[in-house]
């Protein structure tokens, strides 16, 4: 029996149960009451250092939040050294000069304080309208991703025995890919007893490769796999 029970027993078949707070337990029992004591859906508080303890456990440590990185280069009161080398709007370098004159005088420009090379010593600042600087840089970065390309490789089909027509029409796709800057790969498929003339496969490429030598290169020579013989070249 829990100790708790023991204490609030009845000594007499008339008495109720006894309440917890009208109870003296004496110097034996510990000064934090056991949990089980309880009566009436009332539960007892536990002991103040034990409370402190399970907030210290639950509480979790402050983080700060990662820094957020500028997106471009530093401008006016963002530039935090002593002094900057200077350009002006008209190109001229003033040299080295102190920040807050080198602020001032973009104030008095009308224009923007730029840090266009932070890694010298001091960094070389520049006038500029720094919004028309910004929208320059990404028509800039725009345009250079339009001229870049990915190299796709291209697949022509053939047969060994292709007549006439089909090749130069074959031909022609495979001069308009090298056109487009394309790779492309030509595909022989072998059928029951062309396998015993893969010569004539080999034959066939070798004429591909000589009729398309001045705007395209072999960058894998004709091989076999399985039932399929290929080449892929490449535009010069």
């Amino acid at each position: 029996m829990c100790p708790c029970e023991a204490r609030l027993a009845p000594t007499h078949a008339g008495f109720g149960a006894v309440s917890v707070e009208s109870v003296d337990f004496g110097p034996g029992l510990p000064e934090s009451f056991p949990d089980c004591a309880f009566r009436g859906g009332r539960r007892h508080k536990s002991h103040p250092l034990q409370q402190l303890e399970e907030n210290a456990a639950i509480r979790r440590p402050y983080r700060a939040p990662a820094p957020v990185a500028k997106d471009g280069p530093r401008i006016n009161e963002e530039i935090r050294v002593p002094q900057v080398q200077l350009i002006d709007a008209e190109g001229v370098n003033h040299g080295a000069i102190p920040i807050d004159r080198a602020i001032q005088l973009a104030q008095e420009a009308g224009l923007d304080l730029v840090e266009i090379a932070p890694n010298s010593v001091p960094p070389v600042t520049k006038l500029l309208d720094y919004g028309r600087y910004k929208y320059q840089a990404q028509k800039k970065a725009a345009e250079a991703r339009k001229k870049q390309k990915t190299v796709e490789i291209k697949e022509i089909k053939m047969r060994p025995n292709i007549d006439i027509h089909d090749y130069e029409v074959k031909m022609r796709s495979v001069k308009r890919f090298f056109e487009e800057g394309d790779k492309v790969k030509v595909t022989l498929r072998f059928r029951g007893r062309e396998m015993a003339h893969q010569e004539l496969g080999v034959k066939l490429l070798d004429r591909v490769k000589e009729e398309t030598a001045p705007i395209a290169k072999v960058e894998s020579e004709p091989r076999l796999e399985g039932r399929q013989m290929t080449m892929v070249l490449a535009p010069r």
